[in-house]
């Protein structure tokens, strides 16, 4: 039997893009037997405003992968027209890599509005959902979610084995703002670009 390579799609704003999404990724990479992971920076994301550009995101997710071999950096959102739909990702990259098993990682915030994204059924039909807990939602909640999709869409949904990662871009964005340290929060190289550029700092601080 051929060997199927098996990919995660972490996608995001990524704005920035911060060590609770790198964790969440390494988990999946591990606990599922995965190859790799794809980390996806939205294009124009249509149920968010004020989103920083792509090129200075897609540069910070860049910077805070480079060191680990199993994490890759795709632009195939940024570099389609128009709004970034998930559904079209995946049927891009199933199109480009038809033997590939997609997995695609979302935090239980993302779960609890998939079925307002756009072709939700498209979604749950071609991949393996991996979902991680988030602050604001019970495991009785979630759980009864999950049940609901899988009836629904005939959805392949698993969590993953890790606690809720309580790290925000907008906390991270505001710490930035009121100069206060992002440590531990978000990769040294980002942390280093974000100051070196003056990302986030208000308009007359640049």
């Amino acid at each position: 039997m051929d060997y199927r390579k098996k990919v995660g799609i972490m996608g995001g704003t990524f704005n920035p893009i911060h060590l609770g999404h790198m964790l969440v990724a390494e988990t999946a990479y591990e606990t599922f037997g995965l190859d790799e992971i794809l980390f996806v920076p939205s294009g124009i994301p249509y149920m968010k405003e004020n989103v920083l550009d792509a090129k200075t995101r897609i540069t910070m997710t860049g910077l805070a992968i480079e060191d680990n071999s199993h994490f890759a950096l795709s632009t195939i959102e940024v570099d389609r027209d128009g709004n970034s739909y998930s559904y079209e990702t995946i049927r891009d990259l199933k199109a480009a890599n038809p033997n590939v098993e997609y997995y695609f990682i979302v935090g239980a915030d993302s779960l609890f509005k998939m079925d307002k994204w756009m072709c939700p059924e498209k979604i749950f039909h071609e991949v393996v959902v991996l979902v991680a807990r988030r602050p604001g939602h019970s495991e009785e909640d979630l759980n009864t979610k999950i049940e609901e999709l899988k009836e629904k869409y005939n959805a392949d949904i698993r969590m993953l084995p890790i606690n809720c990662v309580d790290i925000s871009s907008t906390n991270i964005r505001d710490k930035v703002r009121n100069h206060q340290s992002i440590r531990y929060m978000v990769h040294d190289q980002v942390i280093e670009y974000i100051n070196k550029n003056r990302i986030y700092w208000t308009d007359d601080e640049k």
